[in-house]
């Protein structure tokens, strides 16, 4: 089907969806929906390779962009903090495996880390063979316990060599070096890997890595950095998805296609053209800059107009958005087999112009302002909010403005709330409730949902908000050497609905719950327990030797004298 420009009519049916709403919430939310997913849908969880594996500079690994942003200790990241050790994933595969088959999940998605595999970057200078045997044996691992690997090229850790010598995704080169670095992971992995994801939220990595500096590699480019490194990324997935296509798909047989994260856009003022266009601006400078050109050959119309109006404004002769050929839109549109999502939260969008001669940004560029209610749940992190409906209408949103694609949910979940009891995360099953409903209601609206990833595993590191926030089902004592897993009460709950593919009734439904916060309860008093354990372990670690040494320090001693008596 054809991609399809955002009408009138799309936002009738989504203004149907509000009515009746008030502040507090919305109609579809008010009533719950009891049913089932389709036969065979996925359920899994995720993570991404620098925020779990450590093991930063083991096994042949060369350094990442985030390696050296978080090693320079100029406050880049919340206490100074690192993924050096991270969850030391690296070294507990067999573990976490049991966590993942514990959850009873159909997939796992993961990243590989491209300086793992190629230290340098460049697959024509050097190959790993510990990084290749690692993600062969991690990939063994899953498959034998019956879990299928999602597994994503690239989530954020750009080997730090393509940084120094080309300038990252500010260079066009680095299509190439990572068509090459797709080949490689093809050629070793795909006769078991059939899911393939290019990039993770390309946006933030533009965004926060080119424009604000406050990801890896920290440049601060306003208002012209971004959009090179996107027009650099969308040209690199066009490469990997060709290639695929060309070279292993026959051989293969699996799907390739690209993870996009953006929050719903609702307009403050339904009644008010001025924010329906501001909502909609939103969502094209949000999901659109990435989804309109796989899905439509180029950037969305309202970019172009908004970018280049405000270029011209302040005196530039071309615009700051760049421009694809011919032939490249053609190359570019249609790579994509399935169009994975991301979504966390919400937020309610109106007009506001933003005088060019603030100079370029941006934020600048979309002239809108992003609004929140203060009724609406806070999740404990910063702008984060419980938000259902959203979910369900940026569902239907994509699936009718890319032609309904397969869509997979890539990510999905809420960080640990302050103050809170640090296992049973009862608001965490109540957002993985609502927000989980809201996409069984989008399916029954006619979303093409194949599968759903709960964004995390386990506890991780969190970017630039280091250990602060968590996102695991699985929390992991990051102060003890050898980074235990505890499981939280959301680990039950979430469990519950995959074995059921869904909510099967009230009152079953609710026993999950308390059987939920009965379990974290337990687990509670094994976690408060475990320093003194821990302190216990030491102490026999240290104090036993140190004794035994003395005993045969004194034996010897003891036996010398003996000798000479007896001498």
């Amino acid at each position: 089907m054809k991609p399809v420009r955002v009408t009138t009519l799309l936002w009738m049916l989504l203004l149907v969806l509000r009515l009746g709403a008030t502040r507090n919430g919305s109609p579809e939310e008010a009533s719950f929906y009891y049913g089932t997913f389709p036969l065979g849908f996925s359920w899994g969880v995720g993570s991404s390779a620098y925020q779990t594996e450590g093991a930063w500079d083991q096994d042949g690994k060369g350094p990442s962009i985030w390696d050296v942003f978080t090693h320079s200790g100029k406050g880049k990241v919340l206490g100074n903090e690192t993924a050096d050790v991270a969850c030391d994933g690296y070294y507990k595969v067999q573990e976490d495996m049991i966590l993942l088959r514990e959850l009873h999940v159909n997939h796992y998605r993961f990243s590989l880390s491209w300086p793992r595999l190629l230290p340098t970057g460049v697959r024509a200078e050097q190959v790993n063979k510990k990084g290749i045997q690692f993600y062969s044996d991690l990939i063994d691992a899953l498959l034998s316990s019956n879990i299928t690997p999602i597994v994503t090229l690239h989530h954020w850790d750009l080997p730090q060599l393509l940084q120094v010598k080309y300038g990252g995704w500010q260079n066009v080169s680095m299509a190439n070096y990572f068509r090459d670095y797709a080949n490689l992971c093809f050629e070793a992995f795909g006769d078991r890997v059939k899911h393939w994801i290019t990039f993770s939220d390309p946006r933030a990595m533009a965004e926060k890595g080119y424009e604000t500096g406050h990801h890896a590699p920290g440049l601060k480019l306003r208002g012209t950095g971004l959009y090179k490194a996107a027009h650099h990324i969308i040209k690199a997935h066009a490469q990997a998805w060709h290639s695929y296509n060309t070279t292993w798909r026959s051989k293969q047989q699996g799907l390739v296609g690209i993870s996009l994260n953006c929050d719903w856009g609702e307009p403050v003022d339904i009644s008010n053209p001025k924010d329906i266009e501001a909502a909609e601006r939103y969502l094209q400078f949000c999901l659109g800059w990435f989804a309109n050109p796989i899905y439509a050959g180029d950037y969305p119309q309202v970019m172009k107009d908004y970018i280049g109006r405000k270029s011209a404004e302040q005196g530039l002769e071309m615009s700051r958005l760049p421009v694809f050929s011919l032939q490249e839109k053609s190359y570019i549109k249609g790579t994509s087999d399935f169009l994975g999502l991301g979504h966390f939260t919400t937020r309610y969008i109106m007009e506001r112009k933003n005088p060019s001669r603030q100079g370029p940004s941006h934020q600048n560029d979309r002239d809108l302002i992003e609004l929140v209610d203060p009724n609406w749940p806070d999740l404990g992190s910063k702008g984060l909010y419980s938000v259902p409906w959203g979910f369900r209408r940026l569902l239907n949103f994509a699936q009718t403005q890319y032609g309904d694609p397969p869509i997979y949910v890539m990510e999905n979940g809420a960080p640990q709330k302050f103050h809170c009891t640090q296992l049973c995360d009862e608001w965490r099953i109540q957002y993985l409730k609502g927000y989980i409903n809201e996409m069984l209601k989008a399916i029954k609206d006619g979303a093409n949902i194949k599968g759903y990833t709960s964004w995390s595993l386990l506890d991780k590191f969190e970017w630039e908000k280091g250990y602060s926030a968590r996102y695991g089902f699985y929390y992991v004592e990051f102060n003890d050497r050898n980074k235990p897993r505890y499981p939280k009460a959301s680990v039950q709950y979430y469990k519950k609905i995959i074995i059921a593919n869904g909510f099967p009734n009230p009152r079953e439904v609710e026993s999950w719950y308390l059987k939920a916060l009965e379990t974290c309860s337990i687990n509670n008093q094994r976690l408060a327990a475990e320093p003194l354990l821990s302190h216990m372990q030491m102490v026999t670690e240290i104090v036993v030797p140190t004794v035994c040494s003395l005993c045969v320090l004194i034996t010897a001693v003891l036996l010398m004298l003996l000798l000479r008596r007896q001498g």
